[in-house]
């Protein structure tokens, strides 16, 4: 009987992780309790038990509440001590979990009536994501996130800020939050923006929306990533296209079912994507919601879907590839994988 490899010992990039939603349960419950914050019941009751809170987020009303819960979390982040605490610590999941690269997403605004202002927060993150990355070992870069359901001024300005920062550890710029919501093309300034100052375009697209979700984030957006990107499985023509042009689509399964896009893991397409050949990375999205870190998304593409561990390894490497990690980074983490497969 052929051995089962660890997932966790496989190397691998993660580029979908949500700034507060990378939090470890119980450091939300030990700031809450610092802060004097009085977080929801569902969430604390989650945060104690271990499981996730109950969400479906396919209407409004279930995306609100999910929104609510992120944000009574976000609310325990008051200091720039927290900021660190937060990025070391997610930093420390992610190596246990077999990263070697992680891309972590934040929307400085939410943060920025606590820290300071705009500017200041963003600099306390990228401060906090470099002494992480020394202390740890880990590669992490930054990708601002705009706000869909903010006006597309507040995007211009944050592209602009993103772009300021590019040496400093920014490489993306992203558009988050209900895709429902705002229309693609209304940020298209924003992006081009980004683009123009060198920063890969990641839109999150075809999540809580179908395929023209993902075909209005190329055609407006020129996304070189997606977020989630799933739903394109239900248009082979969009498929095609993805895969024609090395679209890499970050995949997070546990997400996918907690939501409600998708009712079982088994039934998110993780195979008919692969097949179609459309590059993916998997990833957690907000483990502190959903309750599955990196990990996990592997093994649920092993158990759920019947990838084998040549598969899994090549979408560990289409997570390398993906990525804006350095050539040399990159390498190795490829050389890794080779590694992995042949232990």
């Amino acid at each position: 009987m052929e051995r089962v490899r660890d997932v966790s010992e496989l190397p691998k990039a993660h580029l979908h992780l949500h700034f507060t939603g990378s939090m470890r349960p119980a450091t939300v419950l030990e700031l809450a309790d610092k802060y004097g914050v009085r977080l929801p019941e569902a969430l604390t009751e989650a945060l104690t038990s271990g499981e996730p809170p109950r969400l479906r987020a396919t209407d409004e009303r279930g995306w609100f509440r999910f929104q609510r819960l992120y944000d009574a979390a976000r609310s325990c982040l008051r200091r720039p001590e927290d900021i660190q605490r937060l990025v070391r610590e997610a930093a420390e999941e992610d190596i246990r979990d077999g990263s070697g690269w992680l891309e972590i997403q934040v929307d400085p605004t939410s943060y920025a009536p606590r820290l300071g202002g705009l500017i200041p927060a963003l600099e306390i993150i990228l401060d906090a994501v470099e002494s992480a990355s020394r202390e740890t070992g880990l590669g992490m870069r930054v990708l601002v996130a705009a706000n869909r359901m903010k006006h597309p001024l507040d995007a211009r300005t944050l592209a602009r800020l993103a772009v300021r920062y590019a040496d400093r550890g920014v490489v993306g710029f992203g558009l988050s939050n209900d895709e429902r919501r705002g229309m693609a093309r209304d940020f298209d300034r924003a992006f081009t923006i980004a683009r123009d100052g060198g920063l890969l375009s990641a839109p999150h697209g075809g999540e809580l929306t179908g395929p023209s979700s993902v075909r209005d984030c190329l055609d407006d957006l020129h996304a070189t990533r997606l977020g989630h990107g799933v739903r394109a499985a239900e248009d082979p023509r969009l498929l095609r296209r993805l895969a024609e042009r090395g679209v890499t689509c970050e995949v997070c399964p546990a997400s996918n079912v907690a939501l409600g896009v998708y009712e079982k893991p088994e039934d998110v397409p993780l195979r008919t994507l692969f097949e179609a050949g459309v590059p993916m990375a998997l990833g957690a999205d907000d483990p502190l919601l959903f309750g599955a870190r990196l990990a996990a998304q592997y093994e649920i593409a092993r158990r759920h879907h019947g990838f084998t561990d040549e598969e899994l390894a090549e979408l560990a490497r289409q997570s390398v590839r993906g990525s804006a990690a350095p050539e040399g980074v990159k390498a190795k983490l490829l050389s890794g994988v080779d590694d992995w497969l042949a232990s």
